[in-house]
This record gives C-alpha cells, sequence and structure tokens, in this order.
C-alpha cells in the first residue's frame, strides 16, 4: 500500500504565515567557495593535495541570503503583529531574537508535513535552501526521516523538485560537503546528542578531523546561513543546548510542537492546538473504556459487568464471574437477563449464595442490581481482583472493541489494529532451553480471549466476507510483538536511560517504520496482524493512523501522560487505497469512522479527569470567559474579505446580541445554546453583524470549552439503530421511498456575458483596497497599573498620531500574476477574468499597485459572490437513471446512550432514533404522537443532494396516512431559526437547490420545505 497525502488549508495557512513574516525579501541564492581542507607539500616537496583536479566544481557552496537591509526589524514586527491578529494570536511586543517563530500544532495531525511544505514554500519564495530538523529522540529522529520518504513523491509533484535528506552521522562526514555544494534544497536531520552529549563521538562536529581534510563539520554547516527547525523544542532546547545552537549560525529558527512550554514560545505566528484540531475534526475522536475496582466491603465475590445491552426485548447484561468446573476455577462471560442466578450457574460457589440473584438491569445508568442490595455499573469490578485478572478484562476489552469497530468499518475497506503497550517482553514472549519462543501470559491471555470472543460472536445478516476474513486469520497469526532484539534475533527489554521513558534502540524504530504499510494491508495472507503488543519504551515509534484501540498493560504511571498515551492512535485512519479518511471522504461521519478507544486500567472518570486536566494545562492561554476585552482589538472579515479592527461599541454590541441569543451566561460562558447553533450553522446575530458572523465565531471558538474536550465513555453508547423490517414492508413507507430515492444531476446554464457585467459592476461599487503607509504615534506612560499591563504595554496613553502620505507599493522583487490567482479562486476562464479586469475602471483597476493581495483577496470574493448567485438563478436539475438502494440505512452503524441522545420509538424507520439537539427530539416526539402520521426517517448522510456547493443532506423524510392531509409526502429541513437573514449564505443555496432538486424527481408529490417545528410542518401540509 502506498500512503496518499491531500492538501489541507490548515497546513498552508501554517507554512504562509511564516512564508508572509519576510514578506519583501528577494528571492536570492548566493553561491561562495567552500573551505577546501588541508593541502601542502610531500617530503620530496612535491605539491600535495586531497582534491582531484575533478572535484573543482565541488567546492562551490550555496547559502540562505541574509535579511536584506531593507527589511528592518520594525517592519518584519509589523508583518508578524498582522499575521498574529489575522491568526487571533495575542501579537507580540517585539522581535523575540533575530529572528525566532513558533508554530503550535497538535499531535496527529501532520507535523512534520507542514514544516517540509515550510521549506518548500520558503525555497519557491525566497530561494532559501539549507534546513537542519533538530529533534530531541532516535524515535522522533526516524519518524521525521520516513516522513520525508513518504511525502517525496507527493511534493515533487506539487513543487516540480525534490529535497535531498539525510541524517547526520559523524562517520559520513561526506554528507555534509554535499549538504554544502548542493544547489537544490538539502535537509540535514540531526538529533541533539549529536552535538550536546559528553563523549567523544559526540563532539566530533566540533572537531577538526583528517579525514574531513582537517576542517570543522560545524564550520561547513554554519556558512551556509542554515534556517533550524526545532521538533518538540521543550525536549531539545536546555540552557547548553540554546547555546550550540547559535554555533549552526541560523538564518532563522522555527519551533514546532504540540506542547511548548510557556515559558519558550518565541513570536507565534500560527496556532492548531488540541481544541482546535478537535472541533475542526482533524484528529480522531477519543473514547475511553474504564475499568475500575468499586472496593465494596460487602463481597469477596468476583463480579465484573462488562455491558448492557440493549434491543426490542428485555434488556440483558453481559457480565464475567468466577465458574467451579472438573479442572478448578475459572472466569466465565454470560449474557444474562434478571432472575439470573450466580450461585446456581457457578458450580454452586458459596461466593455467590447470598442474594446473588440479578434483580434490575437499568439501561439509563447502565447497571445492574443483585437482591442483596448491590449495585454494579457498566465497567466495575467487584470481590477480590488479582493483577491478572484485571490484565486479562483489559485484554478482553481490548478485543472487543476492536472486533466492534472492525465490524463496523470492513466493508469500507479499512483495516483496524489495536496496540498493547507492556514493560516486560517476557510477558509476552519467552523461550525454552533451546531457544525456541514460546509464549508469555499475555500472550496466552489474548489468544484464550480472543477465540472465545469469536466463538460468542453473533454474525448478521450480509456478513459472510467478513466471516470469511476472521475464519482465515487463527488467533496465533492475529498478534504479533515488536520490540528490541538481541545479537540472537530473541526480543528483550527495551534499554531506557535514567530519567528517560523511551529508547534509542534504532533496529525496534526502523521494524515499526517499515512495517507501517505493510500493518495497513487488508490481505489476511500477506498481513494478518491486527493486534501488536510493543514495548512502552518504544511508544513515541507508533504513530500508525489505523490503530484504533490503545491498551497499557500496566498502571499508568505519572512518567507516561495521558496525552502521550492517546498521541499515539490520533490520526485519521486511511482506507485500503491509501487515501485518508478525512471530512473530504467522510462529511459529518468523519468522528463516528474516526474514533479510538482508550482501554484503561482506571475508571472513566478518573482517565478523563486526567486527560482533561492535560489538555487545559496544554491551551491555558485560551481565554475561559466571554468579555468585552475578548473582543476588542480583534480583526473581522465581512463576506467579501474586507477588514474591521472591532472597537469598544462594536465589541460591546457583539456582547449584547451574545446575550440576547443565550449564548453565554452571567459569567461568560458559553452555553449549550451556542454551541447547538454553531454546528447547526444556525448562529444569530443582529442584521449589521450578520456578514461578520463568521469571524465572530472564529474569536468565540477561541474559549477553553471543558466540555468538547471531554473524551466520549465508550460503554455510554448503548443502544445500536437497527431498522425495523415492519416499518420498511409498510405501503406507506415504500410509497414515500419510490419516490425520493432518485439521483439527480445539476446543470447551470447561465450567460457569461452577463456574469462578466455583474462582476464588472460589483467591484466598481464595491472593491476598495487599504494602501499600505506608515503610521507614527506618540505617548506616554502616565502609571503602572499592574505586571500585566505592563507586560502587555497598556500602561502607555496614547498622545497623537500622524500618517506619513508615502504609501509603499508593492515590492518590484515579488512577481504577482494577478489573471493567475484570480482563475486559481474564482475557477473562470483566463478571457473572463481579462475582460472583466478590462471593464473596470481604471481608478479600481490602479489600486492593484497599492497592496496587491489585498486585491486579489477581495476581487475574489466579489466575482465569487456575482458566480453564487448566477449559479442559484441559473441551476437545474435532470433525473438519473441511477437510484438511491436500501443500503443507505444499514451502511453505517449508528449508536447513541438511551435518555442522553437516544428515544424509543413506534413510527421511525429505526427501533430507536438518535438526534442531535433539544429542537431534533421535540420534533420527533411530535411526529411519533401525531396520529395522521404513518412513518418517518430521520435521513442518513449518505443520502444527499449534490449542489455546486458540496453535498446536502436534508433531515427528515415524513409519509402521512391518505386522506389526513393535503400533502402526503414531506421532506423537512429543521431549523431553529427562520429568518432568511440568520441562514447561512451557503446553507441558503443549498435549501435552493433542495427545492429544484425534488421539482425535477416528482410531479408535485413531494413537498419539501425548511421548517422550525412541527406545528409549521403541519400548517403547509394541511393547507
Amino acid at each position: 500500500m502506498k500512503l496518499r497525502f491531500k492538501h489541507q488549508k490548515f497546513q498552508a495557512d501554517a507554512a504562509k504565515a511564516v512564508v508572509d513574516v519576510f514578506a519583501g525579501q528577494p528571492y536570492l541564492t548566493p553561491s561562495y567557495m567552500i573551505d577546501r581542507g588541508y593541502e601542502g607539500k610531500t617530503m620530496k616537496g612535491e605539491e600535495f593535495s586531497q582534491i582531484s583536479a575533478t572535484e573543482e566544481q565541488d567546492f562551490t557552496g550555496w547559502s540562505n541570503h541574509k535579511i536584506v537591509p531593507e527589511l528592518s526589524d520594525r517592519l518584519i514586527l509589523e508583518h508578524l503583529q498582522k499575521i498574529q491578529r489575522e491568526n487571533q494570536i495575542e501579537p507580540s511586543p517585539k522581535l523575540e531574537g533575530r529572528y525566532n517563530l513558533t508554530v503550535e500544532m497538535e499531535t496527529g495531525v501532520g507535523k512534520t508535513y507542514t514544516y517540509i511544505k515550510t521549506m518548500y514554500e520558503l525555497n519557491r519564495t525566497y530561494g532559501w535552501s539549507k534546513f537542519i530538523v533538530v529533534v530531541p529522540s532516535i524515535a522522533i529522529r526516524e519518524g521525521v526521516y520516513k516522513t520525508f520518504q513518504v511525502t517525496e513523491e507527493h511534493f515533487a509533484e506539487e513543487y516540480g523538485k525534490k529535497i535531498r535528506f539525510f541524517i547526520y552521522n559523524s562517520a559520513q562526514l561526506t554528507e555534509i560537503d554535499r549538504f554544502a555544494s548542493d544547489s537544490s534544497i538539502n535537509v540535514m536531520i540531526i538529533n541533539s546528542q549529536a552535538f550536546n552529549a559528553r563523549g567523544k563521538d559526540a563532539r566530533r562536529i566540533y572537531m577538526k578531523l583528517d579525514e574531513f581534510r582537517s576542517r570543522r563539520p560545524i564550520d561547513i554547516i554554519a556558512k551556509t546561513n542554515p534556517i533550524l527547525i526545532i521538533d518538540e523544542p521543550q525536549s531539545v532546547e536546555g540552557k547548553k543546548t540554546k547555546e550550540n545552537l547559535k554555533q549552526f549560525n541560523p538564518l532563522l529558527t522555527l519551533r514546532y510542537s504540540a506542547t511548548h512550554k510557556s515559558d519558550s514560545i518565541y513570536n507565534m505566528v500560527y496556532r492548531l492546538d488540541a481544541m482546535d484540531a478537535y472541533n475542526k475534526r482533524l484528529v480522531k475522536k477519543i473514547a475511553v473504556k474504564g475499568i475500575s475496582e468499586s472496593g465494596t466491603t460487602a463481597t469477596e465475590s468476583y463480579v465484573y459487568l462488562e455491558s448492557i445491552n440493549l434491543s426490542k426485548a428485555a434488556p440483558t447484561a453481559t457480565i464475567q464471574f468466577d465458574c467451579k468446573g472438573k479442572n478448578g476455577v475459572r472466569n466465565v462471560t454470560r449474557t444474562v437477563g434478571e432472575r439470573y442466578n450466580l450461585y446456581d450457574n457457578s458450580g454452586y460457589m458459596e461466593e455467590y449464595k447470598q442474594g446473588f440473584v440479578v434483580s434490575k438491569i437499568d439501561g439509563r445508568d447502565d447497571s445492574v442490581e443483585f437482591l442483596n442490595g448491590i449495585k454494579i455499573f457498566a465497567g466495575d469490578v467487584i470481590g477480590k481482583v488479582s493483577e491478572e485478572q484485571l490484565r486479562r478484562i483489559q485484554i478482553r476489552e481490548t478485543i472487543l472493541s476492536h472486533i466492534q469497530r472492525e465490524r463496523e468499518l470492513f466493508y469500507k475497506g479499512i483495516k483496524v489494529l489495536s496496540l498493547f503497550f507492556i514493560d516486560e517482553v517476557a510477558k509476552y514472549k519467552q523461550y525454552d532451553e533451546t531457544g525456541q519462543p514460546i509464549n508469555g501470559i499475555y500472550a496466552d491471555m489474548f489468544e484464550e480471549e480472543y477465540n472465545n470472543v469469536i466463538n460468542e460472536l453473533q454474525i448478521g445478516i450480509g456478513e459472510d466476507d467478513y466471516l470469511k476474513y476472521l475464519k482465515a486469520i487463527p488467533a496465533e497469526k492475529t498478534h504479533a510483538g515488536y520490540f528490541s532484539i538481541d545479537k540472537k534475533g530473541k526480543m528483550i527489554d527495551s534499554k531506557v536511560a535514567r530519567r528517560e521513558t523511551t529508547t534509542d534502540d534504532v533496529d525496534a524504530y526502523d521494524l515499526i517504520m517499515k512495517n507501517k504499510e505493510l500493518l495497513l494491508d487488508r490481505n489476511p495472507n500477506k498481513s494478518p496482524v491486527r493486534f501488536i503488543f510493543s514495548h512502552s519504551a518504544l511508544r513515541e515509534g507508533w504513530d500508525n493512523p489505523n490503530v484504533f484501540q490503545i491498551c497499557t498493560l500496566k498502571q499508568s504511571s505519572s512518567e507516561v501522560r495521558k496525552r502521550q498515551e492517546v498521541g499515539r492512535g490520533l490520526r485519521l485512519c486511511v482506507n485500503e487505497n491509501g487515501e485518508r479518511m478525512d471530512t473530504n471522504m467522510l462529511g459529518n461521519d468523519v468522528h463516528n469512522v474516526n474514533v479510538l478507544t482508550v482501554i484503561a486500567s482506571e475508571s472513566y472518570d478518573s482517565f478523563a479527569k486526567g486527560l482533561q486536566s492535560e489538555i487545559a494545562e496544554a491551551v491555558a492561554d485560551r481565554p475561559r470567559a466571554v468579555t468585552n476585552e475578548l473582543f476588542v482589538g480583534k480583526v473581522i472579515k465581512d463576506n467579501h474579505g474586507n477588514e474591521q479592527v472591532i472597537d469598544s461599541a462594536t465589541a460591546s454590541a457583539i456582547l449584547f446580541e451574545l446575550i440576547r441569543n443565550g449564548y453565554i451566561d452571567k459569567k461568560g460562558t458559553l452555553t449549550e445554546q451556542y454551541y447547538i447553533d454553531r454546528t447547526n450553522g444556525e448562529f444569530k446575530v443582529d442584521d449589521d453583524l450578520v456578514d461578520f458572523s463568521d469571524s465572530i465565531v472564529e474569536i468565540l471558538d477561541s474559549i477553553y470549552d471543558s466540555h468538547s474536550m471531554q473524551p466520549e465513555d465508550a460503554r455510554k453508547n448503548n443502544v445500536e439503530l437497527h431498522v425495523d423490517e415492519e416499518k420498511m414492508a409498510m405501503p406507506e413507507f415504500k410509497a414515500l421511498w419510490s419516490r425520493i430515492n432518485y439521483k439527480t444531476v445539476y446543470v447551470v446554464d447561465f450567460d457569461t456575458d452577463e456574469l462578466v457585467r455583474n462582476a464588472i459592476s460589483s467591484l466598481d461599487k464595491k472593491l476598495r483596497v487599504s494602501k499600505i503607509y506608515f503610521k507614527v504615534v506618540t505617548g506616554a506612560m502616565d502609571q503602572i497599573k499592574s505586571k500585566e499591563e505592563l507586560i502587555k504595554g497598556a500602561s502607555f496613553v496614547k498622545e497623537e498620531a500622524d500618517n506619513y502620505n508615502n504609501t509603499v507599493t508593492a515590492s518590484t522583487n515579488v512577481k504577482y500574476d494577478l489573471i493567475g490567482k484570480l482563475v486559481d479562486e474564482t475557477k473562470l476562464t483566463r478571457k473572463d477574468i481579462i475582460r472583466i479586469l478590462q471593464g473596470i475602471q481604471p481608478s479600481i483597476f490602479n489600486q492593484f499597485k497599492d497592496n496587491p493581495e489585498e486585491f486579489i483577496i477581495k476581487a475574489a470574493a466579489l466575482i465569487n459572490d456575482e458566480k453564487a448567485a448566477a449559479v442559484i438563478k441559473h441551476i437545474s436539475y435532470k433525473v438519473m437513471d441511477d437510484k438511491y438502494g436500501m443500503d443507505v440505512f444499514t451502511e453505517n452503524t449508528i449508536k447513541g446512550h438511551l435518555g442522553t441522545n437516544v428515544m424509543k420509538t413506534k413510527k421511525h424507520l429505526y427501533d430507536y432514533i438518535k438526534y442531535d439537539s433539544a429542537n431534533e427530539q421535540k420534533f420527533a416526539m411530535e411526529l411519533e404522537t401525531n396520529k395522521s402520521v404513518a412513518v418517518y426517517i430521520k435521513l442518513p448522510d449518505r443520502f444527499y443532494i449534490s449542489t455546486p456547493v458540496g453535498h446536502y443532506n436534508p433531515d427528515w423524510a415524513v409519509a402521512f396516512y391518505e386522506g389526513t392531509v393535503k400533502h402526503i409526502y414531506f421532506v423537512a429541513e429543521t431549523k431553529g431559526s427562520m429568518s432568511s437573514m440568520q441562514l447561512r449564505l451557503i446553507e441558503e443555496a443549498k435549501i435552493h437547490c433542495a427545492r429544484e432538486h425534488f421539482k425535477a424527481i416528482s410531479n408535485g408529490e413531494i413537498v419539501y420545505d425548511v421548517v422550525d417545528s412541527f406545528d409549521s410542518l403541519w400548517n403547509i401540509v394541511s393547507k
């Protein structure tokens, strides 16, 4: 398998943020003569050189050109502050050295990819070509090297050139000469120990070496003025390292990490933290399967409640308890109902004699109660629990989660992997007297529990291929160990240095990296391994995207933080074609497919609390409440790209709107209503602010929200929706489905001349580009109110300001392809763009030279507005022969928690309904109670209408009994607000397209409309 990479906006934005700091730097590629090294005379007096005549050309060196004097520190600081404001980052009061920039990127989103892209962009814009990546450990070094390898063709396709990259090795110094003498992009990857640690070999980079013609490697490197990229600076930059890094003579230093130290954040230009990554669905959703020892003193009887099972029939519980047999006592797992007697079914073990009869099974709180009054919840263990029993439970729960996830994703072509971390190889693999490998205790437990789970598995209709897949892989072949290997080929414990939690075993990491793609192969003959056991010291080497379960078979220690534990499985998964399963592929289904389940050795509450506190610590600089100060000074943009800096009056107006719409409470905390409306695209503000609503939401999203970051309780989704066969067989449903299951294709037949005329008119009326000018402000410091004000510079009071009339025109060193850029942004032809530009007034066109970038952004936005209006005005739909099949209702697994987001139904196509908001729940309840409703469906995401602005998914389809209403078949879109001003423009366009679609597929039999309640729906269908 070959992994495929996509262009993602956040990665391009991060690269652009770095590049734009140095806007105005010309494209230059200076050369120089490299130090030739030692030359002398032989004993006979003959000239002697270690360099042959043919090597003469090798001594032309290529370096990064220094920042030109015209690009002063003041200008660079202005660029930096503008970029920071655009990215909702507190502007830096000064430059932290010359030059240090920080990028924060959450684990799992492609940090290495991002800085490789940044290298290419810096090279394309300024000609800079020498880069050094400094990493803290062997594990990260090997991972970085692997990323350079697998992305090589992808970037070569985009930029038309390849990077030459290598790992620094003091025994291979010819690479240093090549680094300096090669004119293409060169990257040296070096771990900090190579120039930091004690010992002769570690210091060779600073020595004059005979084999390097009496030169110091550091001098040859420093002459190139390299750009330093520090990967995980919090682990690299101690006091000594900071000093040693100066010897590389860096042009600038870029720092990339998810967890920067608060005192080492230098001029942050871009931030994508844990909250951003999760909310933008760039990483997997985290679920936790907790196991807690209840510690009750009421019994020593061992009972473990695995799960509560809800269906049409009475609820059941899956429990584990001790059972006495012919060969002694063993754990058994049984699915039981009320009145089940553990004493009778345990071989009459005395410990279950006192009232261990199931009296109540409750799906609302996932509990089982016994006659003796003992109540346990899913994941609870009571009685005497040994370390061995606890590990067995963890292994079984991992297998259960794996099989469940595998069944859901098998027909999507996604391989599911589970990862166990252990501390002792002997617990997984041992060797007999002849040196032959034999199972350790964990391997034996795994094979026993795996076989038990598979034997108990109830395969559903249509899962024949999955059953074949399972039968093709025996238990002993589906697990494998990845550990350090000794010279005899035996697995051994990884060596870990004092005060370290990772190992420097290159061979072990190499094995993990080499088999990364093989593990993703779904062919059971080529790659039967689905469960992996590895040493916890090798944790950093694992970043396989298809790890869906992580289980650490040991007590969590303070040394390994929970974010580290989950970080190994956060990457979005890939399918069998190597395509990443992101929002482009899955839409709203991203977090239904991409779920990482952690099987913890502690309770859900304990693990979740610990993880949340670590995340809160990582995003500590995020504001906690909505106040006026949150908005003042921030830059907001309207739909046309026009910028406005929020003043105090505007901030107060925004705050008033948030209070009026119930989006914040008295303490300034964002309410559930805000999150519901934001998710549904129904965020409401006053008409004066509606054009800026996207920017306002972006600012509000900077508020730390512990609720959104809370990991899901993996046991809480105790209801799986199943299609009700009786409803599917109803004539009313069949009639409804036969009328709405048509697929269509849209045609846009608008007049290009009309579009050009409208675009010219819009640009003449609305295109206003700000000139770049210098502003001088003078002020005095009257008093210091607080340390915080002093740090922010708030103690200075502005006294006067003056603008220099000399405007700054576009740099002649930077060439702007105006027509090409507008073609890219609008997707119109070059011919039409030229017609538009020729048609606008000269004074409007002349704004381009004042501020080219702003001209392009605003002009493209205005042209796209006219294009969208033309599309909506002239779109029509044609019915295709293809139709949606019934598989749209069964392909995806829908789960929820009874009483939280799921309720039982009588008229829904499924036995339950999962609702996303209080408004949806109320709507469904009214459908349930209305006697005229025959059957209804909350339409799945796979049922969509194609539009020029993306897929559109209607919410509901309803069939009424004939004779009760005028319009029997209704498709509804439910919205909390009916004000057209509040509907986002894109959403409005999709709704218009939906109306045209339903017109095309029916002769007025299907009524489609947007409603905010069942009452408004009833008013429409009964007229």
